[in-house]
């Protein structure tokens, strides 16, 4: 893979720690260097996203928390049971993906979504998934464990799983199997595990008059618990739930869990194969920093198997959809129909964000979003995109040739190698400009001139064969 990525290091980090590089985002880290372009991304406070967040703006049902919701249903505004808050939340999410300047941030907030996945929309979260969004979003750079614990009492997930209907009566174990093998620990645990974890779990609910998380201690099984090893004496109702964050805490800070989250972040930022040595190192950073999440990224992203690992990595839909728009320098519109159009460019691709059925999260290694269709739509997209045609309400460049190459070359292999550079950050190989200059029905050396078609009619399906490529699909 590496033949069609760029060996420029700061293009690598981009490539990863971003949605795609953008000039601004180019120019900011070989400004600051990649020491403090990678501490700024960590603290994303620091970081003016005003722009993004006036886009945002517009969707003014993402911030509502679970009363707020049901007071628009009590209004009139919104009917029980609607949608309408969780569509502006997916496409919520293509907008940030595409215009935050906080994109290390934005793609911690997607891991950690996929991590403890929550399906959106989903009928049983309808009140509750945008309060779960913010759960996800306040916790994404900080300790699992606080993250694993406000999971844990987030409405959306006791609806999810099923443990809103867990009782001491009849203990449900979905939540507590997905907890030990989604969340946590993995394959590791036995079915007298999951038993015990299911009692221990019981009580965690949500009011139904109110749709608030609440803690039932009539519905909490008593009883000693052995999980993993890990033991609670569990003795009385009133102190059901402490034992269950005790529980959470142990699980958060165990090795398997450690090694688990390790693999994974590997995964998403450095190879589908992730680098053993590497996952080792940063489950010691995880359990020596008590589930802190920042120093793991640190230390993932300067060390050598990173560095090496230029090429490893493709694009899924998302990234690509996302990455399509940012090196086209294109805004968003002044309605916000324009990102519904490329959410749904992503639903038809499988990927439109956080709408994974299964509890397991969207898959993240190329074999998953290798389907020929999937190919297709993606080339669709990236040349109706470039030429404007949809979604038409994108605020494009004034003169896309000209953000794309500013100065127009003399030759027409002059402009192909140009306009290669400014798309995936490098010329192509000598028989891969062949083909485009044959598609242009031009030789290398063949002047160029402003209205030739190369720099008129042509340049979007110039600049969707590049984006087709696996220049572009590799990251």
């Amino acid at each position: 893979m590496t033949a069609f990525t760029p060996a420029d290091p700061v293009l690598h980090l981009l490539r990863r720690a971003t949605y795609g590089p953008t000039p601004e985002a180019e120019a900011e880290l070989r400004k600051l260097g990649a020491a403090a372009w990678l501490e700024r991304q960590l603290n994303p406070a620091s970081i003016d996203d005003s722009a993004c967040q006036a886009v945002l703006a517009k969707y003014t049902l993402i911030g509502k928390d679970i009363a707020g919701v049901r007071a628009l249903v009590k209004a009139g505004s919104m009917k029980s049971g609607a949608w309408d808050v969780m569509q502006q939340l997916g496409t919520a999410a293509v907008a940030r993906a595409v215009w935050s300047k906080r994109q290390l941030f934005e793609l911690m907030a997607d891991f950690w979504s996929n991590h403890l996945n929550v399906t959106c929309p989903s009928g049983e979260v309808w009140d509750s998934r945008a309060q779960y969004d913010t759960v996800i979003r306040t916790h994404a750079l900080g300790r699992f464990a606080d993250l694993l614990k406000a999971s844990m009492r987030s409405p959306a997930m006791l609806s999810y799983l099923d443990n809103r209907t867990s009782t001491k009566a009849k203990p449900n174990e979905n939540y507590a199997r997905e907890l030990l093998e989604l969340h946590t620990v993995g394959l590791v645990y036995s079915e007298a595990d999951v038993k015990d974890a299911a009692r221990l779990l019981t009580g965690l609910t949500v009011d139904s008059a109110t749709g608030l998380y609440k803690f039932d201690a009539n519905q909490h099984a008593t009883g000693a618990v052995t999980i993993l090893g890990w033991r609670h004496d569990n003795a009385t109702a009133g102190g059901g739930e402490a034992a269950a964050l005790a529980y959470a805490d142990m699980l958060a800070m165990h090795p398997a869990t450690a090694e688990r989250v390790a693999r994974k972040l590997c995964v998403r930022f450095v190879a589908d194969e992730a680098p053993a040595t590497l996952v080792a190192r940063l489950a010691q950073v995880y359990l020596d920093n008590r589930t802190a999440i920042v120093p793991v990224l640190r230390a993932l992203f300067t060390s050598p198997e990173f560095a090496a690992a230029t090429g490893a990595k493709v694009r899924t839909p998302l990234e690509d959809v996302a990455a399509t728009v940012r090196v086209l320098g294109i805004g968003p519109s002044a309605d916000m129909e324009s990102v519904r159009g490329l959410y749904h460019y992503l639903y038809d691709m499988g990927h439109a964000p956080l709408r994974w059925a299964p509890p397991n999260g969207y898959p993240d290694v190329a074999a998953a979003w290798a389907a020929p269709s999937g190919l297709l739509i993606r080339w669709n997209a990236h040349l109706n995109i470039a030429a404007g045609w949809y979604p038409k309400q994108l605020a494009r460049p004034a003169s896309m040739l000209a953000y794309l190459v500013p100065k127009l070359p003399a030759t027409h292999g002059a402009f192909v190698d140009a306009l290669a550079t400014r798309l995936v950050g490098q010329p192509l190989a000598p028989a891969h400009s062949a083909a485009l200059l044959s598609f242009l029905g031009k030789s290398a050396t063949a002047p160029l001139k402003a209205t030739d078609a190369a720099a008129t009619g042509r340049l979007p399906h110039l600049i969707a064969l590049i984006l087709d490529s696996p220049y572009h699909l590799y990251r």
